[in-house]
């Protein structure tokens, strides 16, 4: 068995049994060996929901199963956020870090203060679904575009959806830097990037694999 077989069984296995930190690495690791996310999703990550869907009907598993499941395949779903340079405010931020961690996103939080150099190294690192900034004053706003500018230069800007925020920041200001959105507060932040996976699914395996999932629990309970 090659390396890349092992490693959709081994995906198959733990998103069955909800292990999200062994999913998690597996991922990463198929991603680092060049596997197609597609192949990764639809011969490893579906394939063992539906059978976590099979096992609910016929009453081996129940819901919290499932959610477990489902919670495990949710790993490969990044969020890179953090309050940009020169601000020091995190407040709103820090409620956005809860509430996506809590619609099961993985959160990497570069904190306060945080230099454009910082940005980029995260989304290298992580390969996240969405990179957001914060910015709580009007001084440090023009600190979204040098941060897209150089997401821009290091390649990555067309690899990620830019959401933008933060007490004086508008819809109007997001569009004039370049941002693909904007969330007055947390809990629109939180939605937005609910719906983005669905609206990205052919380009993020992780957002894929959350649509998938959530849909078959779904239908699987409405049998139920």
């Amino acid at each position: 068995m090659s390396r890349e077989e092992e490693i959709r069984a081994g995906l198959f296995d733990h998103t069955l049994n909800g292990h999200a930190p062994e999913v998690k690495t597996l991922t990463e690791e198929a991603l680092a060996l060049g596997m197609d996310p597609m192949d990764i999703l639809f011969k490893a990550l579906i394939p063992s929901l539906e059978e976590v869907g099979r096992r609910f009907e016929k009453g081996d598993f129940f819901v919290p199963e499932m959610l477990i499941a489902a919670r495990a395949m949710q790993c490969a779903l990044g969020y890179v956020i953090g309050t940009v340079k020169g601000d020091i405010h995190d407040i709103g931020k820090n409620l956005c870090v809860i509430m996506l961690e809590g619609a099961g996103f993985e959160v990497f939080d570069l904190g306060v203060n945080t230099p454009p150099e910082k940005f980029v190294a995260a989304v290298e690192e992580h390969k996240p679904d969405v990179v957001g900034f914060s910015a709580f004053l009007t001084t440090t706003m023009p600190m979204f575009k040098a941060n897209i500018e150089a997401l821009t230069k290091a390649g990555l800007r067309d690899k990620v959806h830019i959401a933008v925020g933060g007490a004086p920041v508008t819809l109007e200001y997001a569009k004039h830097v370049g941002a693909d959105s904007y969330a007055p507060d947390a809990s629109m932040a939180t939605r937005m990037a609910k719906e983005l996976v669905g609206d990205r699914s052919q380009s993020s395996s992780g957002a894929q694999a959350l649509e998938q999932a959530v849909m078959k629990i779904d239908e699987t309970l409405r049998k139920g």
